[in-house]
């Protein structure tokens, strides 16, 4: 070979060697650890139910799952967070309404709207249930509202826990209220946890959150009563809660809440449809729905398209904006 063409092809060689990283091809999705935001703090319910997901998660994407806890701001802390990652699939969000659409519709600091958003997969329902610290001398849902009913004029009103000012729980408290002529004073809590912790120390009087397992733990210790879920089907594993429907006071005072998960309205088609076969292939798996009934949740069926996903966020949307209505409240965008 002639010099010439040896040092031609040293050259073209090495300007290959120092071409821009982006000639080179993209590293198949994903390629490094994920982080799952949970917008609230470890222990509570939205916890328990993202973590069920991370192993077979994991398992099926080839790389581990992270669960990352920010709580706050009725979720708005951790959702910015998630809204400010890159756009690349590897970073999303296991939320429910509270963060995703009630948040940006009543509260001024998110700055997001709900159609910031893309849905990835609708996991689970959960059970919204009604508890009341021990001391207080009823048992039953009707019972309840009698005795609110009865205390409503008094200078010290019924104190009740969730986790955080304007999200569902806390319209439900303000619903029942403004149905039953009771008198409520609103406890906002960073998260389940910390909320049922002060419930079971007495320092409030009742609450209304997510069913988490522990919950009859400490029912069965005496430390807090469970009254009525606010659900009409339940899973096998609650049977021991009464329904809703049993109430002749609210018999169709019905809500559950959803949980799924969401990325950034800009990832890319292709990766969001590989995270939701990832995440409806663990919904799939028998042991998964076993967990995720055992916390209270109904397991929703797998979505394969963005269409169907669309539609989910969508019609859950409209239910909330309707129960915004319900209560007098006015979305402030």
């Amino acid at each position: 070979m002639h010099d010439l063409s040896r040092r031609s092809l040293i050259a073209a060689a090495a300007a290959l060697a120092a071409a821009p990283a982006s000639w080179a091809q993209p590293a198949p999705y994903p390629s490094k650890p994920l982080t799952m935001v949970v917008a609230y703090p470890a222990g509570g319910a939205s916890d328990a139910g993202a973590r069920i997901f991370i192993d077979p998660m994991g398992k099926d994407l080839k790389q581990p799952v992270i669960v990352e806890n920010i709580g706050g701001g009725t979720g708005v802390i951790g959702t910015n967070k998630m809204l400010a990652s890159a756009p690349d699939g590897y970073t999303f969000l296991y939320g429910s309404a509270n963060e995703v659409i009630l948040a940006p519709l009543l509260n001024a600091a998110a700055k997001y709207r709900f159609t910031d958003f893309k849905a990835v997969q609708a996991a689970t329902e959960a059970t919204i249930i009604l508890l009341v610290r021990n001391g207080l001398n009823v048992n039953t849902l009707d019972e309840f509202i009698a005795y609110a009913q009865k205390n409503k004029d008094k200078d010290k009103p019924l104190s009740y826990a969730t986790v955080g000012i304007d999200s569902l729980y806390h319209l439900m408290g303000d619903a029942i209220a403004k149905r039953t002529g009771a008198n409520f004073l609103h406890v906002p809590y960073k998260g389940a946890a910390p909320a049922l912790q002060d419930l079971a120390g007495g320092q409030v009087d009742f609450a209304i959150l997510p069913y988490q397992v522990n919950m009859d733990g400490m029912a069965q210790q005496g430390r807090l009563k469970l009254l009525t879920s606010f659900s009409k089907t339940l899973p096998p594993t609650l049977k021991h809660v009464p329904k809703i429907d049993t109430s002749k006071l609210l018999p169709d005072f019905e809500y559950t809440i959803g949980g799924g998960f969401q990325v950034r309205k800009d990832v890319p088609d292709a990766i969001v449809d590989r995270l939701r076969a990832a995440i409806g292939h663990a919904q799939s798996q028998p042991e998964v729905r076993a967990k995720l009934e055992a916390e209270g949740r109904m397991v929703l069926q797998p979505f394969t398209t963005q269409a169907q996903a669309d539609a989910y966020l969508t019609n859950m949307f409209n239910r909330y904006l309707q129960l915004l209505k319900d209560v007098g409240r006015q979305p402030v965008r």
